[in-house]
């Protein structure tokens, strides 16, 4: 597999873990120190991925057991040494969002290190 698959692979365990509500999926995609930004309904919300991981755990029933749509779009992937920039349109908990995911390799792993959202629409 080489990096643009990795990375997209790395992107869908990211969107499934939100989709089913796994905590576990989140952690296995996120860099141990990694950090969450943006604005959620005019607030800055500034959190650790775990803090990230144990939110989207918390979402009971899960998006995929209330049949929600699922909507996932790669917009952008840039490449540069080991890291990577990835843009991904998705849509959580109603609302659509622009996803900044900043991707590190580690020992030949893709995980992510910051993601940073904006709200389109809710």
């Amino acid at each position: 597999m080489n990096d643009i698959e990795k990375i997209e692979t790395g992107v869908q365990l990211y969107f499934d873990g939100m989709y089913e509500s796994s905590s576990g999926k989140i952690r296995e995609i996120f860099h141990e120190d990694a950090r969450v930004a943006g604005y959620l309904h005019g607030e800055l919300m500034l959190i650790s991925g775990d803090e990230f991981a144990n939110f989207v755990g918390s979402q009971q029933p899960s998006p995929k057991e209330n049949g929600d749509e699922i909507i996932l779009e790669i917009v952008s992937c840039e490449i540069a040494g080991k890291t990577a920039s990835v843009k991904v349109r998705d849509k959580y908990l109603g609302s659509m969002f622009l996803d900044t995911l900043s991707f590190i390799n580690i020992d030949d792993e893709w995980k992510i290190y910051n993601k940073l959202f904006h709200v389109e629409s809710d």
